[in-house]
């Protein structure tokens, strides 16, 4: 079952591709990254690939050969690769120079050798700066993007905010010699156009962070970049772990790129308990999207929008970890809302070398340990809405809204006899909902209305009781719930024997339509976005 759910995702990604140019050049139009040729929006469903660790050297390399990775990363579904890179392995020569064999030898990785010998014996030879541009070329001949993200300057693990890689000035983050590496990396790939954009700096951290000094500097990196490699879009990070750009409300960043400025933001589920989130999962929900979009999502809209890279996001792909369950549902719907780039931390089941243990496992990863086949396909099938391109600037095709369902990744569908979850590709199309009104069929005087509880959902022409007056009925603004016949709301669910519809009893939410301070049910059964689309 999980082979032919990866050869219809590497089907349909096939057909995505098929247009994709080699020399293929990226700008900005607005809130949308587009074919500079064509004016056309090209949308980065990426996935991180690191090569910025203490060897310098990719990950999974030593477990299969690097031509089969790349294949892997298009199979998976993925057009583009966010690849990391160490400032001083552009910057200082005992870095640079280092051959493969010689890195892994000086870390006493023997298995590692061994299993390049194996599966890349061409790179043993090579510096650690000749193996990253031929990881590069080798995505490029698979037809997959690449964005080249300064991770660190140190080689190493990321992040702490006391590593001395964290912010301008700490001991290991000499602002001039960042400059030099971003000025070496630009050159480098100077006519590569499998290179459509350089990150500067990842995650801005510490106690030395503040705002001056980012405006500063990263005004600095974007113009060294710009000046460099003007094909390449110049991609901005903020501050506090790359969860912070709400200080640009006040300020712009004040640099020219000629439509070539995007900016990035992370989000993960850190820093809140398990516990925390299975018990109060609609509040939460509710908090962190308003978060995301007061500090980054913002950026997307007003009169002057810039477009949004969410550089990376992810779970433990075991599922083992209930605060990334519960999260992950709730990212899911603002990406599919608003149709941003993205890319999916991470794509190594395995690295080398991680803190100081050989062969780590990496549970985020889409590969699993050995490299052999992905860890949670389920998970990736959640991915396909957000995958796809919704929204295409300067269309004058009318929008619609399609019902998606995070917690499954799929999407809500008409039936003959009842509504169901089906792939996003067939969603039945809606009209624009307002809080309080009718969700309608788009094209047809139908809508969608509550039978009773624990009965299936369905669609008539009676539009005008309250069974068809839908509202957002907890602080996830997720819930869609409408009243019965007895005026008690019921919330539309994926039933837990198919993936029929039905309207239940509104989860963790009470009758005056507040959330239970906790509550021990999973809500995101009843989860369901509204998702803008005019492709």
């Amino acid at each position: 079952m999980a082979g032919r759910r990866t050869e219809a995702i590497f089907l349909l990604f096939l057909l995505q591709i098929a247009a994709f140019c080699d020399s293929r050049t990226l700008s900005t139009n607005s809130r949308w990254i587009v074919d500079q040729a064509s004016g056309k929006r090209v949308k980065l469903a990426c996935v991180n690939w690191v090569s910025h660790l203490q060897p310098m050297i990719v990950e999974g390399l030593e477990k299969k050969p690097v031509s089969c990775i790349a294949r892997q990363i298009v199979a998976t579904g993925f057009n583009c690769v966010r690849f990391t890179w160490a400032t001083f392995m552009f910057t200082r020569t005992d870095y640079s120079k280092l051959t493969v064999s010689e890195s892994l030898d000086k870390y006493g990785l023997k298995d590692a050798k061994a299993g390049i010998m194996k599966n890349n014996p061409q790179f043993l030879n090579m510096n650690v700066v000749e193996v990253h541009k031929a990881v590069v070329n080798e995505l490029g001949k698979n037809k997959v993007m690449v964005v080249l993200d300064n991770h660190v300057s140190q080689p190493k693990w990321c992040c702490s905010g006391a590593d001395g890689n964290g912010f301008f000035g700490d001991a290991e983050f000499d602002p001039t010699e960042w400059l030099q590496g971003l000025a070496a990396v630009a050159g480098t790939y100077k006519g590569n156009s499998v290179v459509i954009g350089m990150s500067l700096r990842n995650e801005l951290r510490g106690d030395r962070q503040n705002e001056a000094d980012w405006y500063k500097y990263m005004q600095e990196g974007a113009k060294t970049v710009h000046q460099e490699n003007p094909d390449c879009l110049v991609i901005v990070s903020g501050l506090s772990y790359d969860t912070n750009l709400g200080f640009l409300k006040a300020k712009p960043l004040g640099v020219n790129l000629k439509n070539k400025l995007v900016y990035e933001a992370h989000w993960y589920s850190f820093g809140t308990p398990a516990d925390k989130w299975a018990a109060e999962t609609n509040h939460l929900c509710g908090a962190a999207a308003k978060t995301a979009r007061d500090n980054y999502v913002f950026l997307t809209t007003g009169d002057n929008p810039f477009p949004l890279f969410l550089s990376e996001f992810g779970i433990d792909q075991r599922g083992a970890n209930e605060a990334d369950n519960r999260y992950i549902s709730c990212l899911l719907a603002v990406v599919a809302e608003t149709d941003i780039d993205w890319a999916l931390w991470t794509f190594q089941g395995s690295y080398m070398l991680r803190e100081g243990t050989v062969n780590l496992e990496e549970v985020y990863g889409v590969n699993d340990l050995n490299w052999d086949r992905p860890r949670n396909p389920a998970f990736l099938d959640r991915l396909q809405l957000i995958r796809q391109l919704n929204q295409e600037p300067k269309t004058n095709r009318p929008t619609y809204y399609i019902m998606f369902h995070p917690q499954s990744g799929q999407c809500v569908r008409i039936g003959k006899t009842n509504i169901v979850l089906a792939n996003c590709k067939t969603a039945s199309h809606w009209d624009q909902h307002q809080d309080g009104g009718t969700i309608k069929v788009a094209g047809s005087p139908q809508c969608l209305g509550v039978a009773g509880d624990g009965k299936v959902a369905g669609v008539s022409d009676d539009c005008s009781s309250n069974g068809s007056k839908w509202k957002h009925v907890s602080s996830s603004g997720l819930h869609l719930g409408a009243q019965d016949g007895e005026g008690k709301y019921l919330c539309l669910e994926r039933s837990a024997s198919n993936s029929t519809l039905v309207t239940k009893k509104c989860l963790c939410v009470g009758d005056n339509l507040v959330d239970f301070p906790t509550c021990d049910d999973n809500p995101e059964v009843q989860w369901f976005k509204l998702v803008p689309a005019n492709v």
